[in-house]
């Protein structure tokens, strides 16, 4: 199955953070069937953020495309760049913020414990 590109949301102030999140879901609900909540291009542009946040029944995978970035893992500040990937666990917080010139561009994905 293609899935055709999606419509890009842009979300102000994302879990707190600052600016807009533009996100692009890949596979909607329908396909995931309850298993993931999210699996999705987000685009973070240069001075926005996806805030802190804490992860209940779920977990959540970052995986850098494009770009550079401070990456929040439970209170601890890691620079990621193109190539990288984190990992938050149930009951972990984290959030990341591009502080560079140029977008910042990850796959998201979030898989239901």
């Amino acid at each position: 199955m293609l899935m055709k590109k999606q419509e890009i949301i842009r979300t102000e102030k994302k879990a707190g953070g600052k600016g807009h999140v533009l996100i692009e879901h890949l596979i909607t609900p329908t396909e995931m069937k309850d298993k993931c909540q999210m699996f999705a291009k987000v685009t973070l542009e240069p001075g926005c953020s996806l805030g802190y946040h804490k992860h209940q029944g779920n977990t959540e995978t970052y995986h850098v495309i494009k770009g550079s970035g401070i990456y929040n893992n439970n209170g601890n500040e890691i620079t990621v760049k193109t190539g990288d990937t984190t990992f938050c666990p149930n009951g972990e917080s984290h959030g990341i913020e591009n502080i560079s010139s140029s977008n910042l561009v990850f796959i998201a994905l979030i898989i239901n414990d």
